[in-house]
């Protein structure tokens, strides 16, 4: 930072209470008021009217008393301005640099204290020092236009800001090869011993000192020139956004008193909604985490929902390119007690899938939408095995994010397995019907069989689910069964063993042949009808056959009304033979005569 010295008097102002006096011999002559403090001065033993054309004005129109008062209360830069000037006038010693050159220039320039009033005067050498010292260097014109925020109007009559921001924008379209000066720059890992390179972002970490006006007239000139890519603007707004930001990724911020807390939000809030608005319109100009974290704060901030859905709309479009730890934001509700803000997710992923449902051709053959999806998916299904382990974390939450992303974002259900039963074991005593709500989304049918074979064992998952599982793996092994009938002769073929099928297998073919005879109690023989009935109770959704699902539901019942269900669970998990009689209930067969007449 470079300096200028003027003057070569010792100070000699010394304070009474709320008086500035000048050690002297002569006595006073002037009193110069500003706000509360008076400055006892001389009209002309020292040249402080020569030098100052409005004092002069002042002076004639006060007539020729001998002590005159003049009030100076709207001088730009107040009574440490005007003190700067003062000394000026009395050769006294001053040091100018970037930090106090607006305030002592506009002082100056109210004060005419130009060229025309005295040759050489204040204002002259001002403008010299600023032209040829503060706009040369980089951090002194950044500190210099960081000043103007405290004298905006004045700074912007007298065209300092602008050629502080002409200056440092030409600054910034330097090569890096070509850059001399000195700048901050303290990214985590980075050393100027072991860069000899110049970074392409070295300016991002000096401008966010500015404030968000002058930062955001900064970021406006800079696009303006077309010359820089907008990842270094989005580079930009996300150091900026870093160091004036709360960081609402750790905890939640602590609470000060009502009114400093609401002053908190309402400064968080403009900074965040200027950001926003500044964001390139180009994909990948910031990243989908930096825009995750911006709708965080916009919630805790309470930022207008203009900003929130274009937060939400610009972090879907990148939505697969998040990870789980982009997605773990703490809760800011003082009324929830569970720890994560799971409905953040939810609103990026509902419009993602409004946004690829939109697409043509069709989303499902679209490759480029459809791969996107299954990634959103996979990142979804582990972020949800997550926030399973939160003890607080309430089922229908859980639920609104599982069944938001559609069908064909999850080709194998092994994941969203997972997180359901950290679930259920994280949360010991849900409900029977929470548990149904939870696996509703889960489909049997794509799982593994190592999973499949992991769900027959679990005795966390509902009765329904654990039955559904059994059913299709009965379904397999008839499949498998009717291929192998099929090959050709065993002779032409190497002898091999059969695999033995399963306990659980067995107690469902011995559950699903125990209900089929109870079916043909009540029913006599149609010639034909056979083949139409195994027709009817295939189901075109791939879930249970309709008899099978009526009787497991009125099964579901009676568990409820009686412990004996809870026996009946216990001894299919505890993989013992299972008694179909235990199982259908006896109002099946009434249910099938009303079948029966239904077919008539």
């Amino acid at each position: 930072m470079k300096f200028m010295k003027l003057g070569s008097r010792p100070d000699t102002f010394y304070t009474e209470e709320a008086t500035r006096t000048m050690v002297s011999d002569l006595p006073s002559d002037i009193i110069v008021q500003i706000n509360d403090i008076s400055y006892l001065l001389h009209k002309l033993q020292f040249p402080l009217l020569p030098k100052c054309g409005l004092l002069q004005r002042l002076f004639s129109d006060a007539g020729n008393s001998e002590n005159v008062t003049i009030e100076l209360h709207d001088l730009p830069g107040g009574e440490d301005a005007f003190e700067v000037c003062a000394k000026y006038c009395y050769g006294i010693t001053i040091d100018i640099s970037a930090h106090n050159f607006v305030s002592a220039f506009c002082a100056a320039k109210f004060l005419r204290m130009t060229e025309s009033v005295e040759k050489g005067n204040f204002v002259v050498k001002l403008e010299a020092f600023f032209m040829s010292c503060i706009l040369e260097g980089w951090k002194d014109s950044v500190i210099a236009l960081q000043s103007t925020s405290k004298l905006p109007e004045w700074s912007e009559t007298y065209g300092i800001t602008r050629k502080c921001i002409d200056s440092i924008v030409e600054k910034i379209l330097t090569p890096p090869a070509k850059v001399t000066w000195s700048y901050t720059y303290t990214r985590p890992g980075y050393s100027k011993k072991h860069h000899h390179s110049v970074p392409k972002d070295w300016w991002t970490e000096d401008l966010s000192d500015l404030d968000i006006d002058l930062f955001r007239c900064m970021i406006t000139a800079i696009r303006s020139t077309y010359m820089l890519p907008p990842q270094l603007i989005g580079e930009a707004l996300h150091v900026y956004a870093c160091r004036w930001l709360p960081d609402t990724t750790k905890s939640r911020p602590l609470q000060s008193s009502v009114p400093q807390a609401q002053d908190f939000k309402d400064k968080n809030r403009r900074i965040l909604e200027v950001i926003v608005s500044m964001i390139p319109g180009d994909r990948g100009s910031v990243s989908v985490g930096f825009l995750l974290r911006l709708l965080s704060i916009a919630n805790y901030v309470g930022a207008s929902p203009v900003t929130k859905t274009e937060l939400i709309r610009r972090s879907s479009l990148q939505f697969e390119e998040a990870t789980v730890t982009d997605l773990l934001f703490p809760l800011h509700s003082t009324s929830e007690a569970h720890s994560y803000d799971i409905d953040l997710v939810v609103a990026v992923l509902e419009s993602l899938v409004v946004l690829w449902r939109r697409q043509s051709p069709s989303p499902a053959e679209n490759s480029h939408f459809l791969g996107s999806i299954i990634k959103v998916g996979k990142l979804v299904d582990s972020y949800l095995e997550v926030v399973a382990k939160d003890a607080n974390m309430p089922v229908s939450k859980l639920v609104s994010l599982a069944e938001a992303l559609p069908d064909i974002a999850r080709p194998e259900h092994d994941s969203l397995y997972k997180a359901i039963n950290i679930y259920l074991k994280e949360h010991p005593d849900l409900s029977k019907g929470d548990k149904k709500r939870l696996c509703r989304s889960l489909d049997c049918q794509k799982l593994s069989p190592v999973v499949r074979a992991h769900a027959v064992k679990n005795e966390r998952l509902p009765l329904r689910t654990v039955v559904q599982v059994l059913f299709f793996e009965q379904e397999r092994g008839s499949k498998e069964t009717t291929h192998k009938l099929a090959l050709p002769p065993p002779e032409l073929i190497s002898k091999g063993k059969q695999a033995p099928s399963t306990v659980r297998e067995d107690q469902y073919k011995q559950l699903k042949l125990g209900s089929d005879e109870k079916f043909s109690r009540g029913r006599t023989a149609i010639p034909g009808a056979g083949e139409k009935d195994q027709h009817k109770s295939k189901r075109s959704d791939g879930k249970l056959p309709v008899a099978l699902e009526r009787k497991l539901v009125i099964g579901e019942i009676e568990e409820v009304e009686s412990e004996k269900g809870k026996e009946i669970r216990e001894e299919g998990m505890s993989r013992s033979k299972l008694d179909p009689k235990k199982i259908i209930p006896k109002g099946s067969r009434s249910d099938h005569s009303r079948d029966k007449g239904r077919d008539r």
